[in-house]
């Protein structure tokens, strides 16, 4: 008989999303879906997940075990969101006016605005401040579900602000209950003062800001806007090759806006993931679905920017690639940070069905950041990291869009929001 210290009774549809990762063409099709289903979990860790009568079978309830009844409850695995910009501060909304009005990302970018302006304002920031806000952002996305996310910097472009960002990211990992992914983003963009002299910043991020960020032991990935007007294929390849030497693994904003490639020097530089993807070309599909490369695909994206063009999931999906979905939160291109309105994008606009937009946010985002040993799926001796919807089956979490119908979040075996609010 296994002990538990927190069992959740008679889930309406319980959602294991099991299975080997990443999950690719019709597996993603596959909910592992237990009708009636029962979990439970010590110390953090699954250790059961079956029917009632099984329960009963193989697990021995303690006088001080959790008991949380879900009858007409949804559950499924903790959301994991591979692709944000969570340290940032300032906001842009008078460029969402202007851009309501016609101004393209790039018209705008070529002004000075863009993520020059979030630079501006998280430069003047504090740690303390950057942290605080953190905090906040991460209680939104708790009560939406998320339990896991990666996290960039990006917006300091310079050693103390990268740092700062980095630092902001680890100190809020150690207060928070979700946990946070860091990522080194220092090639986000070429900053003001280097634009005329563009070799002398990738010096620096090369010679200066990469070893200190290493040293420090502050990111666990590297990642570059490989992007036309930002960083070529050349550059891109450099700095990345120097940052696997330092010892990280690679994320690439690729193929965003103009299809350059990036989703093929993703493969060839068997970088963790490739992500956007909006102008990935037939045969970065082909190479992408040949490779462990996951794709990370940003619906909230075209959607914020209100533009015609998503990226190509069918197609990736069809071709055999592994696809995961990301908020890409930032306050310019995405500014949320709920994967469940994400997953929904991922149906309406870019014609997955619900299981693949499932696990997509879950198993399959899990795997485009490393995890999936550990999360993205409730299988014994993983995470006890689950939300209950107040859905009676899963479809409703689709259909029933504009609602938050998330009424419980456990994350290590605790519950930290119920009824819809923090613990």
């Amino acid at each position: 008989m296994n002990s538990a210290d927190l069992i959740i009774t008679g889930c309406s549809q319980l959602l294991t999303c099991s299975g080997s990762a990443p999950k690719r063409k019709k597996a993603l099709l596959d909910l592992g879906i237990i009708e009636h289903g029962y979990i439970a979990s010590l110390q953090e860790k699954i250790v059961f997940i079956g029917t009632e009568k099984e329960l009963r079978q193989n697990v021995l309830p303690e006088p001080d075990t959790v008991m949380l009844n879900a009858t007409g409850l949804t559950a499924l695995p903790g959301f994991v969101d591979p692709h944000n910009h969570l340290p940032f501060a300032g906001s842009r909304e008078e460029e969402f006016k202007l851009r309501i009005q016609g101004a393209s990302y790039l018209e705008l970018a070529a002004k000075g605005m863009g993520i020059q302006t979030t630079v501006n304002a998280t430069r003047k920031a504090t740690k303390k401040e950057l942290v605080s806000l953190c905090l906040k952002r991460l209680d939104s996305m708790l009560c939406c579900g998320t339990t896991t996310t990666e996290a960039k910097s990006g917006y300091g472009l310079n050693l103390d602000d990268e740092i700062k960002q980095l630092e902001a990211i680890k100190e809020a990992n150690e207060i928070h209950p979700i946990d946070i992914v860091p990522t080194f983003l220092g090639a986000h963009e070429v900053p003001k003062e280097y634009k005329a002299k563009k070799n002398e910043y990738i010096d620096l991020l090369t010679h200066e800001i990469l070893p200190e960020v290493v040293k420090r032991e502050l990111a666990e990935f590297f990642d570059i806007f490989c992007e036309e007007g930002v960083y070529s294929i050349a550059e891109s390849r450099e700095l990345i090759k120097a940052a696997k030497k330092a010892g990280l693994k690679i994320k690439i904003h690729a193929d965003e806006f103009v299809p350059l490639g990036g989703a093929q020097l993703a493969v060839e530089q068997e970088a963790v993931s490739a992500e956007h993807l909006i102008a990935i070309t037939e045969e970065g599909i082909e190479r992408m679905a040949e490779s462990p490369t996951t794709a990370i695909l940003l619906p909230g994206v075209p959607f914020f920017l209100m533009q015609n063009t998503t990226a190509p999931a069918r197609k990736l999906i069809d071709a055999g690639a592994a696809v995961a979905l990301a908020t890409d939160f930032n306050p310019g291109s995405s500014m949320t940070e709920s994967q469940l309105c994400i997953m929904r994008l991922g149906v309406f606009l870019m014609n997955m069905t619900i299981e693949e937009a499932i696990n997509a946010v879950t198993i399959n985002a899990a795997y485009g950041i490393n995890r999936q040993n550990e999360v993205g799926s409730l299988e014994v001796g993983k995470k006890m990291d689950l939300i209950l919807c107040d859905v009676p089956n899963y479809p409703s979490l689709v259909y029933h869009f504009g609602v938050n119908p998330i009424k419980h979040v456990i994350k290590n075996g605790k519950v930290v929001v119920r009824d819809g609010k923090l613990v």
